[in-house]
Parts: C-alpha cells; sequence; structure tokens
C-alpha cells in the first residue's frame, strides 16, 4: 500500500542514493516548462494556422480556448486524482497524455481535429501543472523549499516568456507542426526521469469525492466558456448568460456539496485561512491585469511600427525573461522579509511599469522608450511568482498540497483568461486594430483597468500575515520511510 512520503528534511533518495536539489528540480520543472509554453506558443502562429487549415475566426479562437477550458477546469479533479492514486503516477500519466496529444495536433489535417487535440493537450496539462509544484515541495527539505519554489517560478516565467518568441521561431524557420512535435522528445526524456528521481506519494485514506468532481468540473467549464466567448459574442448574448449562469449554480451547488462530503475536492476549511485567501486574490488580480495587458501589448509591438511575430515576441523579453532572474532571489527572500511584502512589492513595480508603458505608448513610440518600463514590470513579476507557492503551499497542511495547489492555479488561470476577455471588451469599446493609432486608442483604457486590479492585489498582499520561519519551527518528527507499492 502507498503511504504519505517522509516529511523530514532528508533529501529523496533514489536507488539508495541521495537525489541532487538540482536534479529533483529538473524533474518536476521541465515538464511543467512544456506544458507552460504551450500555454502562448499557439498565439504567434493564428495567422499561418489561418491559411494552412482554411480556418474561420471562431477555430483561430478555439486553437487557443480548447486549452485553456480543458486545463482550468480539470485542475481541482487532477490534483484530488493525484492524492488518490499516487501524485507521481498522475503526473507521469500526464506527461503522456500531453505528449501524445502533441503528436495528435501535429498531424491534425483539419481545425476541429487541432482543436480536439488542443483540448487533449490541456487534460494533460492539468495533471502536470499542479503535481509538478506539490511533489517538488515534498521532495526538498524544508529549509531549502522557498529556494526551490523560486526556481520553479523562474522556470515557469521562463515558459511565458519563450512561448511568443519559440512560437514565432518555429513558424517562420520550420512549419507551424514543429510547434507540437518539439513537445515529443521533452515527453520522452521526462518520464524516466520522473521515475527515476521522484519517489511517489498519496493520501491513500482519501476517498475519490465523484459529485464534487463533476460539480466542479461542470461549473468551472459554463464560468471560462463564458469568459472566452464573452467578447466574442456579446456579454449579454443569450447562450453567453445562459452558459455562465448554469456555472454560477454548479459551482454553488459544488459548494453546498463540499461542505459536508467526506473527502472533499477542496475542503472549505482552505477559505477560513487567510494567507491561502488574499493569495488566491493576489494570483488572481496578477494574472487578470498583468496577461490581460500582455496580451494587447504584444499586438502593440506588432502594429506600431508594423513588425513580424518573431521580432515582437523578441522584444518583450526585456519584460518576460526578467522573472527568471528574479523569481529564485525573490525565493530566498521569503522567509526571511515574508512573502506577503514580496507579493505587494512585485504587483506595486508591476502597475509602475504598466502605466509608464501606456503613458508613454503612441503609434510610433520608440522601443528604447519602452524598454525600461517592461524590465520594471518583469522585475515585478518575479518578486510575486515565487512567493504566491511558497504562501499558498505553506498555509496548509502537507496532505493538502496538491489541493491547495491545483486550487491556486484556477484561480489564477480563471483570472488570466477573465483579464484577456475584458480588456480586449475595453478595448474593441474605444479602438480597432485597423491603424496603429486607432489601436492606441483602445489599448490606453483597456491597460488602465489592467493597472487597477494588479493595484487591488497588492493592497490584499499587504494584508497577508507572516508565516514564522522554518528555523524558527520544532522540529518534525520523523516518518516512516516510503515504500514503493508492492508488486501484485
Amino acid at each position: 500500500m502507498t503511504t504519505h512520503s517522509s516529511a523530514g528534511d532528508a533529501p529523496p533518495r533514489s536507488g539508495g542514493r541521495a537525489v541532487p536539489l538540482w536534479l529533483t528540480i529538473v524533474a518536476c520543472s521541465v515538464p511543467m516548462f512544456m506544458v507552460a509554453l504551450d500555454n502562448l506558443v499557439v498565439s504567434t502562429a493564428l495567422r499561418t494556422l489561418a491559411v494552412e487549415l482554411d480556418a474561420s475566426t471562431s477555430d483561430l479562437q478555439w486553437f487557443v480556448n480548447a486549452y485553456v477550458l480543458s486545463f482550468a477546469c480539470l485542475l481541482l479533479t487532477a490534483a484530488a486524482l493525484g492524492d488518490r492514486f499516487g501524485r507521481r503516477r498522475s503526473f507521469i500519466l500526464g506527461i503522456v497524455v500531453f505528449t501524445a496529444a502533441s503528436i495528435g495536433c501535429g498531424l491534425a489535417g483539419t481545425s476541429e481535429q487541432l482543436i480536439i487535440g488542443r483540448a487533449l493537450q490541456g487534460l494533460g496539462a492539468a495533471a502536470v501543472m499542479p503535481l509538478s509544484l506539490t511533489l517538488l515541495a515534498a521532495a526538498v527539505p524544508e529549509r531549502k523549499r522557498s529556494l526551490a519554489l523560486g526556481i520553479w517560478s523562474g522556470i515557469s516565467g521562463l515558459a511565458v516568456a519563450c512561448g511568443p518568441v519559440v512560437g514565432g521561431a518555429v513558424v517562420e524557420g520550420l512549419a507551424w507542426q514543429w510547434i507540437f512535435w518539439v513537445n515529443i522528445p521533452v515527453g520522452v526524456v521526462a518520464v524516466p526521469l520522473a521515475l527515476r528521481v521522484l519517489k511517489e506519494s498519496s493520501v491513500p485514506a482519501t476517498g475519490l469525492d465523484i459529485p464534487g468532481m463533476l460539480l466542479a468540473t461542470g461549473g468551472l467549464v459554463g464560468v471560462v466558456w463564458a469568459i472566452v466567448q464573452g467578447p466574442e459574442d456579446g456579454w449579454t448574448s443569450g447562450p453567453v448568460l445562459a452558459v455562465l449562469a448554469a456555472g454560477i449554480v454548479l459551482l454553488a451547488l459544488f459548494v453546498l456539496w463540499e461542505r459536508r462530503a467526506p473527502s472533499p475536492v477542496l475542503p472549505l476549511g482552505f477559505y477560513r485561512v487567510r494567507a491561502f485567501v488574499l493569495s488566491n486574490a493576489v494570483s488572481a488580480s496578477m494574472y487578470f491585469g498583468v496577461f490581460g495587458s500582455i496580451f494587447l501589448l504584444a499586438q502593440y509591438l506588432q502594429i506600431a511600427p508594423e513588425r513580424t511575430p518573431l521580432h515582437a515576441g523578441a522584444l518583450t523579453l526585456a519584460w518576460t525573461l526578467m522573472p527568471m532572474v528574479i523569481a529564485p532571489i525573490a525565493g530566498l527572500l521569503t522567509d526571511r522579509v515574508g512573502g506577503g511584502r514580496l507579493m505587494a512589492l512585485g504587483l506595486f513595480l508591476q502597475a509602475a511599469g504598466l502605466a509608464w508603458i501606456n503613458l508613454v505608448a503612441t503609434d510610433d513610440t520608440p522601443y528604447s522608450r519602452l524598454v525600461v518600463a517592461m524590465i520594471l514590470a518583469g522585475t515585478g513579476m518575479g518578486f510575486a511568482f515565487a512567493p504566491t507557492a511558497a504562501v499558498v503551499l505553506g498555509s496548509v497542511a502537507k496532505e493538502h498540497h496538491g489541493k491547495a495547489s491545483g486550487a491556486n492555479i484556477t484561480v489564477r488561470e480563471i483570472g488570466g483568461a477573465l483579464g484577456i476577455a475584458i480588456l480586449s471588451t475595453v478595448f474593441a469599446h474605444s479602438g480597432s486594430d485597423r491603424t496603429p493609432q486607432s489601436f492606441v486608442e483602445g489599448m490606453h483604457p483597456a491597460v488602465w483597468v489592467g493597472v487597477g486590479v494588479v493595484l487591488l492585489g497588492a493592497v490584499c498582499a499587504l494584508f497577508i500575515p507572516r508565516a514564522p520561519r522554518p528555523a524558527a519551527q520544532p522540529p518534525v518528527p520523523e516518518e516512516p520511510v516510503t515504500r514503493e507499492p508492492a508488486a501484485v
């Protein structure tokens, strides 16, 4: 029978030998990088896909949205299944599903086939993303956890940075199919590495909350679908309102069910912990404001003046590479300074960077007037990423890390989708993409909305209580050594 993984400070072992910290981080982070990269990599290939697959505007939207929808809506279920059947087992299964779906995407000959493949990619990603964080937190000593989470967050930020650049480079240099086929060697290496390096862990006494899974998934599908379709169909259109209302009703039923479920998918006791609630509010506001703004600014760099997708993607690196540098530093400072303070600093810097860009952006602003503001905003992202992960995991018991991680990533994905939808709606109300000047006229009010939401998140972060430093905590009694399931 599978037992809990050890909670002590001993490093994980493989074949009787201690596993280096860096190898554990690689085993957890490389699959996460792969799935995070595919969240944005398709965006720069949309024009090519429109021609190659004779895709409609609706098809192009669903090449992106099918991934977001299945990913965001299945995170809680994937985390719960990992707790019950084994986190490493579910993590590896997610890698396999994602890799197989990538092959299917690369072989797609129609829009419908590509949309199905993208949805299956999202299904695999829903298992990989939260469980990579849970497995990493369990595999490193307590005193090194904030550093490891900082590096993990930096790699996640690097994936966000590389998405548009990799997509543009592959489409211009090879063919659109390669944006999916590059995942195959990563998956082939990641599976045996995880088997070799990571220990299995689970919560065997946890039952399966099937009604909770169905209600959560159905409710999230309704809400996320309405969010991504709202700008296209109109927020007051009948289908959008009906599906949104159905999603809200299902989520309300989910909350009522979870109050009495014997093994809840999402323990409602989490929401009596101030650090957990406020950290999730910070994540949602950060993704709303920052990723909604980046969605418009990435297009702005292609329009004013006109640039290729690869060129524009490369220019965003001044912004999006900064978390790779800053997040590990923030991880080292989290225990010393306090996660809430670092998150507040990060969001204030992001808001300042976004406001600066918005103030100087015109239809012919030289890049030299934007680059410092981009670096400032990227620095803020780095200071927010790592402490958020550390505070979320530190606010719940170890056996609930998977569920807490799944809940946090779900909230941030919904925040990002809502940010893109709301800011796109504000943009469309005030401008258009027909000319550089009309684009700027729409972008200005939209980005100011993003700035306001980011500032709201910064204020929330100021009220996050500071956790005691690990060195000040009493030693944790050593638990029995984890054993692999016996062969039957």
